[in-house]
């Protein structure tokens, strides 16, 4: 195994989150088009100022996807080789997550798996000391090939954990499958994945605003939001809106509020019945559990939403 680190500056010093660093596990089948989505990111990142850390594993010696993401750019990146990070490399990934945080203080996160990896093992490690001392939410983003969905491709055991193990799935190569296919390769990963939300990509581009939701800040205005700046190709449109709620809400209360609003990621801090609850949300499913300390109070009591237009 070797690890190469690369540091890179960037446009703007950045301020820790205040509900923490976002990190993303971005799995996926052999071919599926997982690095091509991390470069996107990349570039996403380097257009808003952001420094993204970007951890990739490559299953063997031939470190192929450091070539192709190191030309990217990102502000830090290191490749872990000759092993899996859901298994044999677990210990050296968050050595690795420490090291990105100590050395250059990243905006967002991102660990690319290799094609044999499972998301959900991976993402164990940013529930782990010391990485829950700065990371906030991580998810699990699984890219599956639609050609090979389609053509009923290697759908079992690994894929199928895979897809099985998503917080959100990003079905990407739909230019390469007919249209009138496109609603049967969706339903065969709804069985694999029911609750979670699906994004339709070319390329691996898409709206990033709905892996990494736009943040709250003390800035923020109570309003509306504008619609997010909506990146070609992607064939599907997205808006974030604010939303409020009433101090003394119940939990329950609050749950059964939102799962109606078909909303593809909600963040923020509500005043419930029983204190401040952090509030996050992936297609139906609403987690609430106990916000950072010394919060604004400017953020209390608000939502943002990201749902499809």
């Amino acid at each position: 195994m070797t690890t190469e680190f690369h540091s890179f500056s960037s446009q703007h010093e950045s301020v820790k989150p205040l509900l923490g660093v976002p990190a993303l596990v971005v799995s996926g089948f052999l071919g599926a088009g997982k690095t091509t989505l991390v470069k996107h990111l990349i570039v996403d990142a380097q257009q808003q100022g952001l420094k993204l850390a970007v951890v990739s594993n490559e299953f063997g010696e031939l470190g192929i996807d450091r070539a192709l993401l190191q030309e990217a750019g990102g502000p830090g990146y290191v490749e872990l080789e000759g092993g899996c990070v859901c298994c044999q490399l677990t210990n050296e990934l968050l050595e690795t997550l420490q090291n990105l945080w100590e050395t250059i203080r990243p905006d967002r996160v991102v660990v690319e798996t290799s094609g044999v990896a499972l998301p959900f093992e991976t993402l164990m490690t940013f529930w782990r000391e010391p990485l829950t001392e700065w990371v906030g939410e991580s998810l699990a983003v699984v890219v599956a090939n639609a050609e090979q969905v389609a053509e009923g491709r290697d759908l079992e055991g690994t894929f199928e954990q895979q897809v099985s193990s998503a917080d959100i799935v990003v079905v990407n190569k739909i230019d390469l499958v007919a249209e009138d296919s496109l609603g049967g390769v969706e339903r065969l990963l709804l069985d694999m994945a029911p609750d979670a939300p699906f994004i339709r990509s070319i390329q691996g581009k898409i709206d990033t605003s709905v892996v990494f939701p736009p943040a709250l800040s003390p800035s923020n205005s109570s309003k509306r939001k504008s619609k997010p700046e909506i990146l070609p190709h992607t064939h599907e449109a997205f808006e974030a809106q604010e939303l409020s709620f009433p101090d003394n809400i119940t939990p329950e209360d609050l749950i059964q509020q939102l799962q109606p609003l078909k909303t593809l990621r909600i963040k923020g801090i509500i005043n419930t019945s029983v204190g401040p609850k952090l509030v996050q949300g992936v297609g139906p499913r609403i987690d609430l559990s106990a916000p950072p300390a010394n919060l604004p109070q400017e953020i209390i009591g608000r939502l943002v939403a990201i749902r499809r237009k």
